[in-house]
């Protein structure tokens, strides 16, 4: 079984489309992760030792899908809940086989390992991607990437909804620019992705002696890599880490280490106060005269009148496109841009409150971790820039971003008696 895993944490950010009927796309970690799931499942009823975690934390990722499941009886249109559902429930498994396999601190060090190895890779992919439009030119890198690139990754029906609300373009300072997606459908997704790696990346480069160079070298690329999506909410999640990371850790620093995190904070300022794309990208989040912000902002509004007028269960899941447009089409991309709003609108105030309270309650279990091991404190700063960057987007519907979050909570559950 853990084989099975850490073959699922390599594969997660390349995972293939299947495409079992004409305009319909389904990304095969869904399969992977039943099929892991399904046969976790017979292997602990074969040697009757079925581990399931009985725990605050496994309490509430049951909570939410009890509380995602019952709003279907608000929702206008079935069938779009029922495919949500489906959604949730093909993914949410891996969490607890995770929490039952992956029992000691060595078994997860090695999923990390593979996480951010993967990662690293993809990472890798986007940076070229980026650089490309100076090479052989915007326009021809965009075409390259839209036609024989990500069709595989997100299947022929995604692509084509990818491709008519393209958000692959960046305009900086009367300049456009190609922002990194790699195999992603957009580079909000890759950056909330990166985002969860970074701290996972940074615990093995302070763990481990004779990998430090490699670790250090993958950090670089998912570091990079997140700037060039040029997500604000990627920015905006990162900036979180790096605050709490200091407030946590700095008592605890050695000196080389100190120094260290004062170069890297000198470096930052560095960035921003040099004019570039991406100091530019990061002060534009503050312009709310900017046309995107106060569409946002608008976007939210609406979302709070949805919750005012539905609070209790919200409009069913899958269900809140057709509270803001009855016309809507499933796959137009309508929602909240923020995922507490999202899951209050649809499921209801509640689920919202369980959601944060399951970000809350895994991040103590890994701030308590995190005084034996240090990796341990930087999977709770992974589940705070997640949280942040949450306040902007919504990654929950990712498949890819989803996995990467289960696999990572379901860490908070290893008995620190055994690891």
């Amino acid at each position: 079984m853990d084989k099975l895993i850490f073959f699922l944490a390599l594969y997660l950010p390349f995972q293939i489309a299947l495409n079992p009927t004409a305009g319909v796309d389904l990304a095969s970690i869904r399969v992977l992760v039943l099929v892991i799931f399904l046969l976790w499942l017979a292997q602990g009823l074969k040697n009757k030792k079925l581990i399931i975690k009985n725990n605050l934390q496994s309490g509430l990722v049951c909570t939410f899908l009890f509380l995602n499941t019952l709003s279907v009886l608000m929702a206008r249109n079935t069938d779009w809940s029922a495919r949500k559902l489906l959604f949730l429930f093909s993914l949410f498994p891996v969490y607890f086989v995770v929490a039952g396999a992956i029992n000691t601190r060595e078994k997860a060090v090695k999923i990390i390992k593979a996480l951010v190895g993967s990662g690293a890779i993809v990472a890798l992919v986007g940076i070229v991607q980026f650089l490309s439009q100076f090479v052989i030119g915007l326009e021809r890198t965009y075409k390259f990437w839209a036609n024989y690139v990500i069709a595989p990754f997100l299947g022929s029906s995604v692509t084509e909804a990818v491709l008519n609300n393209p958000s692959w373009l960046v305009n900086i300072a009367s300049k456009t620019y190609l922002r990194a997606t790699a195999t992603f459908p957009d580079p909000h997704m890759l950056a909330f992705y990166l985002g969860l790696l970074i701290p996972l990346a940074l615990g093995l480069v302070l763990r481990e002696g004779k990998e430090r160079l490699f670790w250090t070298a993958s950090l670089g690329l998912l570091v990079v890599a997140d700037l060039l999506t040029f997500s604000r909410g990627g920015y905006l999640g990162l900036s979180a880490g790096i605050s709490l990371l200091v407030i946590l850790s700095w008592n605890r620093l050695g000196r080389k280490y100190k120094i260290s995190a004062i170069v890297l904070v000198c470096l930052t300022a560095i960035v921003l106060l040099i004019p570039n794309p991406v100091s530019q990208r990061f002060y534009s989040s503050f312009n709310f005269k900017e046309g995107s912000n106060q569409g946002r902002i608008a976007t939210w509004q609406q979302a709070a009148g949805v919750i005012e007028d539905n609070p209790l269960m919200g409009v069913g899941i899958g269900n809140y496109p057709l509270a803001i447009k009855a016309s809507a089409d499933y796959r137009e991309p309508i929602y909240a841009h923020n995922t507490y709003l999202d899951i209050a609108a649809e499921t209801g105030s509640l689920n919202a409150l369980v959601w944060i309270g399951l970000l809350v309650v895994v991040w103590i279990k890994f701030y308590l971790k995190g005084r034996k091991d240090p990796l341990f404190l930087m999977a709770g700063v992974s589940i705070a820039i997640f949280a942040a960057h949450s306040l902007v987007e919504t990654a929950i519907y990712s498949p890819t971003v989803l996995v990467l979050f289960l696999i990572i909570i379901s860490l908070s559950n290893i008995d620190e008696k055994v690891a």
